[in-house]
């Protein structure tokens, strides 16, 4: 059901974007509308990883400086068919991890030095176990993709804004209506559903790691963890790389269900707690 809400999900984004490509200059700005959505899924297929860990300063893991985390991430990868992906280490006290990466055989996890001395080895291996899921499943590149589609759709509204203002770009075709509530409707529109993505994400990942691991209530307890770390440390960083971030790190306000990149940790848990009973395993 997640995989089919993804799909949906990634469908209207796209549709968005020619819809408004369509409203900045006719059938020939709908067309501009797919080249912009092609373009921007191919560079973030390529550049997804280096962008992100780029974005919060993540430095290269070896086998000596971190054995035993190289031994968890190794035995995991065995259990669920993966190659080894590229490991690091983002140097903050905030409690966090994400993975990355255009396709399992070009992946990465980085965990912050923070969740190190927070979790204990079963939590540590069970938010692992949940990165892995992420590279699995090829959600780092469904994030990024939906990422730079929401940038794009965001990028022509303002276009079509100062079009607007300065009297140029007028389109006969398009009702200066829809043209109005596209510029200020699609990009709120894009990020809704870009968060929407992000959500159905998690739950997916929450389960790859509950089965990987046979131990849900470990991810369980390691969310609570992360979630108090995260209102004591934040990590600072663009919030364009939220949705890979484990643990959402920016505090819940109104309307948070809509704009939240991650379901709520109670709702997580409980799916969790759920799946423990349906897996028929003890507490």
């Amino acid at each position: 059901m997640n995989q089919f809400k993804t799909v949906a999900l990634l469908g209207l984004l796209s549709g968005l974007l020619v819809a408004i490509g369509y409203g900045l200059g006719g059938s020939g700005g709908a067309l501009i509308g797919l080249i912009i959505a092609a373009a921007t899924n191919l560079f973030s297929w390529y550049s997804s990883d280096k962008i992100a860990l780029a974005a919060y300063r993540a430095q290269p893991l070896t086998p000596q400086q971190a054995p035993e985390l190289y031994a968890m991430v190794e035995r995991l990868c065995q259990r669920a068919n993966l190659p080894m992906p590229r490991l690091y280490v983002v140097p903050t006290p905030g409690a966090n991890a994400f993975a990355t990466g255009r396709d399992p055989n070009h992946a990465a996890v980085a965990v912050t030095q923070g969740i190190v001395k927070l979790l204990p080895p079963d939590e540590l291996e069970a938010v692992i176990a949940h990165e892995l899921s992420h590279i699995k499943n090829r959600d780092t590149l469904t994030q990024a993709v939906a990422a730079t589609i929401a940038g794009a759709i965001s990028y022509l509204a303002q276009v079509m804004q100062f079009g607007m203002m300065f009297g140029g770009g007028r389109n006969r075709e398009a009702n200066p209506l829809g043209v109005l509530l596209a510029i200020f409707l699609a990009p709120l529109a894009a990020t809704v559903i870009q968060m929407a993505i992000s959500r159905t994400r998690e739950f997916e990942a929450d389960a790859g790691a509950a089965r990987l691991t046979n131990h849900p209530r470990a991810l369980a307890r390691a969310l609570q963890r992360l979630e108090g770390s995260a209102r004591q440390a934040p990590i600072a960083a663009n919030p364009a790389f939220a949705p890979l971030l484990i643990i959402n790190t920016i505090q819940r306000q109104a309307f948070s269900n809509l704009f939240s990149t991650h379901p709520s940790t109670e709702a997580r848990i409980q799916n969790l707690l759920r799946l423990e009973q349906e897996l028929g395993l003890s507490a």
